[in-house]
């Protein structure tokens, strides 16, 4: 019976240490959103990906103007959101003065799927 005790300790203790020198995969990889914040997309308003909350801080873009350049997206850069229809002067002049604060870059099913950028669900 020691025999069968000692065994399975040791047994335990070899697989326990294995188990904490060799991480996990998942735990060590970037998923496919941390990588993106890696990107211009943590610094700057993504004109593909980010949802209307992050539209807040420029004033006069939340929610109207923010709905309008989520809804015409996808952009190839970020000129193109001067071309939306409908856009007053106004709003024009808004987007203009604030070009700098934008980025582009390619749509992620990750932040696009469900329509989750109009209503992301955070309140």
């Amino acid at each position: 019976m020691k025999v069968i005790a000692r065994i399975l300790i040791v047994f335990t203790l070899i697989l326990g240490l294995v188990g904490f020198f060799n991480p996990i995969p998942a735990q060590a990889a970037l998923n496919a959103v941390d990588a993106k914040l890696t990107t211009e997309f943590g610094q700057k308003i993504d004109l593909n990906n980010s949802h209307i909350r992050q539209f807040r801080d420029l004033r006069g873009f939340y929610p109207n103007l923010a709905t309008k350049i989520i809804k015409n997206a996808p952009y190839n850069k970020v000129e193109e959101v001067l071309d939306i229809p409908g856009l007053s002067e106004s709003q024009k002049n808004r987007l203009q003065a604030n070009l700098n604060r934008f980025t582009v870059t390619q749509p992620s099913k990750e932040l696009n799927e469900g329509d989750d950028r109009i209503n992301p669900g955070v309140y």
